[in-house]
């Protein structure tokens, strides 16, 4: 099957069915595909997966491509970098399909009502800012916590459509997102704290 076309315009989700035609497909090419959008494009592709019942440890390794991806967009890199053995991997384009295959109609739903508007919240500074929140809860989604990576992960989904799509609309839902994520984060970590300090005390009371 001949090589997807190169198209800055087209869309996340006509990008990624073209893809899943191919027989392989290496991320370089990939990468290639979504051209200068690539940042926004990938941290989606990587991030909104871990909405769906993977089995464990897959939040792990979809995650660590974004500690890669996001830090680039904070420190205002212009051109994408990837090590050279995860660029050249390749992946079967059914693997895909069979990832995507039930998101991909939500995901046309949502782009039919997005569009760049409200562009002032991006550039040198705003997209630095996405990359900033987005690379701490790329930590966040790589941490082995049940159910722990649905908010981060839902964010820097949400912010990577909005980076891809220059539409501020997403990107103010999805700082939404990252502060309730913060919030949930923050009361989570001061339960697990106060109940290892009430059951050190159980213990030295024994």
């Amino acid at each position: 099957m001949p090589p997807v076309a190169t198209d800055q315009r087209k869309p996340i989700s006509m990008i990624l069915r073209e893809v899943g035609q191919q027989e392989t497909v290496a991320v370089g090419e990939v990468v290639d595909l979504f051209g200068r959008r690539a940042f926004g494009a990938l941290m989606f592709v990587f991030a909104i997966p871990n909405l769906l019942p993977l089995p464990p440890g897959s939040s792990t390794l979809l995650g660590a491509p974004l500690l890669l991806l996001s830090p680039q967009v904070a420190l205002g890199v212009s051109t994408l970098w990837l090590p050279r053995a995860i660029d050249a991997r390749t992946m079967a384009g059914s693997s895909l399909e069979r990832i995507f295959g039930r998101l991909l109609p939500w995901v046309e739903r949502i782009e039919k009502v997005s569009r760049p508007r409200m562009t002032f919240l991006f550039g040198p500074v705003g997209d630095r800012v996405i990359g900033v929140i987005c690379s701490l809860l790329s930590f966040v989604l790589i941490l082995p916590i049940p159910l722990g990576n649905l908010l981060p992960a839902l964010t820097i989904g949400v912010l990577g459509f909005s980076l891809f799509q220059r539409d501020g609309v997403f990107a103010i839902v999805g700082y939404v997102l990252a502060a309730v994520s913060g919030a949930v984060l923050f009361v989570a970590a001061d339960l697990v704290i106060d109940g290892v300090r009430h059951l050190v005390n159980w213990f030295g009371a024994a």
